[in-house]
């Protein structure tokens, strides 16, 4: 008699073929006997019981965003199906392979409108690069290899609805097989001499050209940081990519727009000519000069051109052009554009560290983020929420170009930040992990704290409240409303954490910061998780935005009250900085 498997078990075998180490879900009626193939492989591969399928999807993301392996979430039929759309858009938003598997009710159900189902293919369509129901017992394992192979091969979701009865089949032992061995990505050249040629011409003729970077060159930091200074460019970043670029190179910029900083923002009111490397930053049409000179380099060809009309295209690897744009270069002369931009970040890191060294007034965020700094190991982990939280990380984090930093990016779903700790701790089970939260957000995923305390994972998490939903508040006052539907009632955090069984400090004096996060060092170290439930000023972030310090744009009233109500007495307007090189 031939040798037979399981087909749930070959199906989970699939699985660790391609590095899974973890999934997560929550079983339901649907799932049965995939729950009982991840019982009998529970040495293999661990199942994650978390407390809401949408921080499973969501943690399934983060594991990709922080590995490069494929994150795997699942979720009963119906309602578990449709709590995983977080998680698949947020992937299909962050270009994150990504596996959603999906229960169905048996197949002699099937078409009956029986309890809970739902035609479920189809609902991913949008969301999802692949979906498929599988219809045998033998393709089990296929399909979820092949949905593997196309969200890595399209930079997305894939999902595989399971009707119940197939994975307790039993199938041929050598009825199937993975590919994870024979996946490759493929690997491109820098640009042409005559492109690469072409860029040095234009950067050559700038008078105040920038580089702006993103995600495409994670592992190129050296290079874009050599590139900055020997062309005289400086650096601007997506918010995405913060980690690639440490804190204190000195024309590191920062990111544009609202989840910004004032020296970017500035610069690029003012650039003549961007390159643009390995981003596709969706606020471009807004924020991009259009009259600007344009030099893109890019892996993937759909996106030459698509943000800016575009002078020099370079489809090639983002490390290897800007080695040869070093390599083809002589160093340029230098530039009163450069070092009033030096000057300029300089005077943000001082105004910064000014607010976060702040001990009069009401508690506000910034001294929040003193400790965070002072305590974050050298390789520490950084999940980010949405809101306010996201914006004050990207200005107040001081990363070294070591610390990975992640949030959801394009979607931006609320409630980000807890599973993306715990897919962090997962994978870097001997690494430093943070979760950095709004009370917005974290009211969102609260219950998910038992299950960092189930799995005894250490996780720092950092609560901001401020009683509101801060970042809808501040919009709603730039359309000139009034305030509606933004105010948050005031919950106890560490009273929540605290019923389910972890620690919780609530802190509301600055005073108080250094004992609470000293606690987290030895609470974590000891493995377990902490909450600190930081009750701060609602007070706005400095909106980098909508600045008004340049005396050639506003008027001196309007300039004293800006930086009065943002206590930005010593901030100075690009302008100044280039008027004083230029003397």
């Amino acid at each position: 008699m031939a040798e037979t498997i399981n087909a749930g078990i070959a199906a989970l075998r699939t699985l660790e073929s391609w590095h899974v180490k973890h999934i997560y879900g929550i079983p339901g009626g649907t799932f049965n006997n995939m729950m009982y193939a991840l019982d009998a492989e529970k040495e293999r591969i661990q199942y994650i019981h978390v407390r809401h399928e949408e921080v499973g999807a969501l943690a399934a993301v983060a594991d990709g965003k922080l590995t490069g392996h494929i994150g795997v979430a699942f979720g009963s039929a119906g309602p578990g199906a449709t709590h995983l759309f977080q998680g698949a858009y947020d992937a299909k938003m962050d270009k994150i392979p990504t596996l959603f598997l999906v229960g169905q009710v048996e197949q002699r159900f099937m078409n009956y409108d029986f309890f809970q189902e739902l035609n479920e293919d189809p609902l991913f369509q949008d969301a999802a690069v692949y979906a498929r129901t599988v219809t045998t017992a033998e393709e089990l394992p296929h399909i979820i290899d092949e949905a593997i192979r196309r969200a890595f091969a399209q930079h997305g979701a894939a999902v595989v609805v399971i009707p119940n009865d197939l994975p307790g089949k039993a199938i041929p032992a050598n009825g199937y097989y993975s590919s994870a061995d024979n996946f490759a990505r493929p690997v491109l050249p820098a640009g042409t001499d005559e492109q690469v040629n072409a860029a040095l011409k234009l950067i050559g003729q700038a008078k105040k050209p920038v580089m702006y970077v993103g995600q495409g060159t994670i592992g190129a930091a050296q290079e874009v940081m050599a590139v900055s200074e020997k062309l005289q460019l400086p650096v601007i970043t997506t918010a995405l990519g913060k980690e690639i670029i440490p804190y204190e190179f000195p024309a590191l910029l920062g990111s544009v727009a609202r989840v910004a900083s004032k020296p970017a923002n500035e610069a690029l009111r003012e650039a003549d000519l961007i390159m643009f490397v390995g981003s596709n930053y969706p606020f471009a049409e807004v924020m991009f000069n259009p009259a600007a000179q344009f030099i893109q380099i890019d892996s993937n060809p759909q996106m030459l051109g698509k943000r800016h009309k575009t002078e020099v295209a370079i489809l090639g690897d983002a490390k290897k052009t800007l080695q040869k744009l070093l390599d083809r270069s002589s160093d340029a002369a230098p530039s009163t554009w450069y070092a009033a931009n030096k000057d300029n970040v300089a005077n943000w890191h001082q105004y910064n560290d000014d607010m976060m060294n702040r001990t009069i007034g009401k508690l506000r965020f910034e001294p929040v983020f003193k400790q965070i700094n002072r305590i974050a190991k050298d390789d520490a982990v950084f999940a980010i929420d949405v809101g306010d939280v996201t914006q004050n990380s990207v200005r107040l984090l001081k990363v070294n170009g070591h610390q990975p930093w992640i949030t959801s990016g394009l979607f931006a779903t609320m409630g980000a930040g807890l599973p993306g700790a715990m897919a962090a701790q997962l994978s870097y089970p001997g690494r430093q992990v943070f979760n950095l939260a709004g009370d917005g957000a974290a009211a969102m995923v609260m219950q998910d704290l038992n299950t960092e305390v189930r799995y005894h994972l250490p996780i720092i998490n950092v609560i901001f409240s401020n009683d509101a939903l801060g970042y809808i508040e501040d919009e709603q006052e730039d359309d000139g409303h009034e305030w509606f539907g933004i105010d948050m009632p005031g919950l106890d955090f560490a009273k929540i954490a605290e019923g389910q069984g972890m620690t919780g400090i609530t802190v509301t004096k600055v005073t108080e910061l250094p004992e609470a996060f000293d606690r987290a060092l030895a609470e974590t170290a000891d493995g377990r998780p902490i909450l600190i439930d930081v009750k701060i000023t609602n007070e706005r972030p400095i909106p980098v935005e909508h600045l008004q310090l340049d005396p050639t744009r506003f008027d001196a009233p309007t300039i004293a009250a800006f930086k009065k109500r943002y206590y930005a007495e010593k901030l100075i307007p690009l302008s100044e900085f280039e008027a004083n090189q230029t003397k």
